[in-house]
């Protein structure tokens, strides 16, 4: 019981996180289950699984405030179920004892892409108004998708950013499309993972954990955006998912390193997160009092003229 309590707290955390910024809910909870001992592919058909759900409510609450444009979500969400039902097979047929270190990889690299993003970039506003074709979306979709469903997580790390900094979507109407979109991977996904797979290794009493814990955060995650700066967020998820990826490789059969060098790595590691939170802290205060600023500057040039 205490287990399936904290799976869903993790559901519910990594959906905030989800819907504050299009991305890192596969990613989070997948690297969860891994540091729990669970098999590679059972671990991502088992976030997939969830998602059904989750990515339903989330698009649902999106839909409801405005932040979807429906027809990014059915040029980017096509390719990328088609992408992440032949990634789900992929994973499928690989070992554990390479499956495991390969999603790892992937995982820390996705990490270190999401730390990086936000720490020093935020969220970034190109410019808006030109329309998206189908030749970006696509690609983009069946990458994104692949990866997702090999790394239990990559659509939104990969998505998202990359719609950003198109600079042709608000951001508010990116994070909406992408997790709206990511409904049909998801079920792509699991459908892979179920043909390949069957049952074996799922528990499905983690799948509801999940999902019950998703479902009740989908709705809130448009109101944390205003309590916690997505720029800090994303530092810190990206943080929390170097270090335990980075745990996993040290102790998986490539490396099998010895608890005198894990040590001193770890150090490291925490350090530069520590690191990235301060900065990202700064910068965001930074963001703040210059918009106030300019906000100030903007009331004093609009107020009459006393004669």
């Amino acid at each position: 019981m205490r287990t399936l309590i904290l799976l869903a707290l993790a559901g519910l955390g990594a959906q905030l996180v989800d819907g504050s910024l299009g991305m890192a809910y596969g990613v989070t909870s997948t690297t969860l289950l891994l540091a729990m001992g669970t098999n590679p592919a059972a671990a991502s058909a088992t976030v997939h699984l969830s998602e059904i759900g989750t990515t339903l409510m989330s698009g649902a609450s999106h839909w409801r405030f405005g932040n979807v444009d429906w027809k990014v979500v059915v040029r980017i969400g096509v390719p990328g179920a088609v992408g992440s039902f032949l990634g789900a097979t992929v994973l499928s047929k690989l070992s554990t004892e390479v499956a495991e270190p390969v999603m790892s990889l992937i995982l820390l690299g996705l990490g270190v892409y999401v730390m990086s993003r936000f720490t020093f970039k935020g969220l970034p506003e190109g410019r808006l108004g030109k329309p998206l074709r189908k030749r970006f979306l696509a690609p983009l979709g069946l990458v994104a998708g692949f990866l997702d469903a090999t790394g239990g997580g990559g659509w939104g790390p990969v998505g998202t950013p990359a719609l950003l900094a198109s600079g042709r979507m608000e951001p508010r109407k990116v994070i909406g499309s992408v997790d709206t979109s990511e409904f049909l991977v998801a079920v792509a996904a699991s459908l892979g993972f179920l043909f390949s797979l069957g049952s074996q290794g799922l528990k499905w009493t983690w799948v509801v954990a999940f999902l019950l814990g998703g479902v009740v955060a989908a709705p809130v995650a448009a109101w944390l955006v205003r309590l916690v700066p997505p720029r800090v967020l994303g530092s810190a998820v990206g943080g929390i998912i170097v270090v335990t990826n980075v745990r996993t490789l040290l102790h998986s059969d490539w490396i099998g390193a010895p608890g005198a060098l894990s040590t001193p790595v770890y150090v490291v590691l925490y350090g530069m997160w520590a690191a990235a939170l301060a900065y990202s802290v700064r910068a965001h205060r930074r963001d703040e009092a210059r918009k106030a600023r300019t906000e100030s500057e903007s009331a004093e040039g609009r107020q009459p003229v006393r004669v």
